[in-house]
């Protein structure tokens, strides 16, 4: 199935230092089979500013935007949801009448899947990693309630991410973690593709694993704590839960979980 695009049709966009095809094949296969007039596209802009403005000026929709843009186009646009404001981070700009917001949408998918998994406020929680994922990770754990400590190799900035928080920093596992989230690149196709980012000893002690890893699904951690019979969370949940935020916030249309999934298998294949 093919958009027919005509001067009504409506263009959004994803900037990203190096794009990839899984935001145009996820949101082109759901314009599709929604029938809705839009087309999306990835760009990899020389100049944020000028991109931003193009936006704006074009009547571009909505645009995706990864690192390491997130903070740069903050002052660049005109309003902040709480979710962008709560992390200093956008990766969603939706233009309304050339009025640009800013929103978060990896924060409100995880917030979202935590309240669908029904994710125990008591866990003691360990996450692993301290990047700008991760910042949007650990602020939807501590407003879901829950505390814990990071565990990460670079000291500063997981030292900081834990201050903001209200939460531990570490070298090592907590032996009380009861809740385990990897949000590295350790499970992630590439060079650690069998790296399995916590230990079966560690995972036995959990009764909650938590990857954000999507590429793939099913990474040694996921495999593993389905294997030792622990719940789990995966990246795919995120990744398709983001982007489906993204897609109703630019067409007013919220596709239905089993149109997500399939838009989701489609983008990864």
């Amino acid at each position: 199935m093919v958009n027919i695009i005509d001067r009504e049709t409506q263009l959004c966009i994803s900037l990203a230092a190096r794009p990839s095809n899984h935001g145009v094949r996820f949101h082109n296969w759901l314009y599709a089979q929604l029938g809705l007039n839009f087309v999306y596209y990835a760009v990899a802009p020389t100049d944020i500013a000028q991109a931003v403005a193009g936006i704006r000026g074009l009547g571009i929709r909505g645009a995706g935007v990864s690192m390491p843009y997130k903070a740069q186009v903050i002052p660049l646009i005109d309003a902040l949801h709480p979710s962008a404001e709560r992390l200093h981070s956008v990766n969603t700009i939706v233009n309304t009448d050339g009025h640009l917001k800013g929103y978060n949408t990896d924060y409100i998918a995880v917030a979202a899947l935590l309240d669908k998994h029904g994710v125990d406020k008591r866990h003691e929680v360990a996450v692993r990693g301290s990047g700008g994922m991760a910042s949007a990770v650990v602020a939807a754990l501590a407003d879901h309630g829950l505390r814990g400590t990071i565990v990460a190799r670079n000291a500063e900035t997981g030292t900081a991410l834990a201050h903001k928080h209200g939460w531990r920093c570490a070298a090592e596992v907590p032996e009380e973690a009861t809740m385990l989230v990897n949000v590295t690149p350790l499970g992630m196709a590439g060079a650690d593709a069998d790296v399995q980012s916590f230990s079966d000893a560690q995972i036995r002690n959990a009764t909650c694993v938590f990857d954000v890893v999507a590429y793939p699904v099913r990474t040694p951690l996921i495999q593993a704590a389905e294997r030792l019979g622990v719940a789990t969370i995966n990246g795919g949940e995120v990744i398709a839960l983001q982007a489906a935020e993204q897609f109703a916030l630019y067409t007013g249309v919220r596709p239905t979980d089993a149109q997500v999934i399939a838009a989701e298998e489609y983008a990864q294949q």
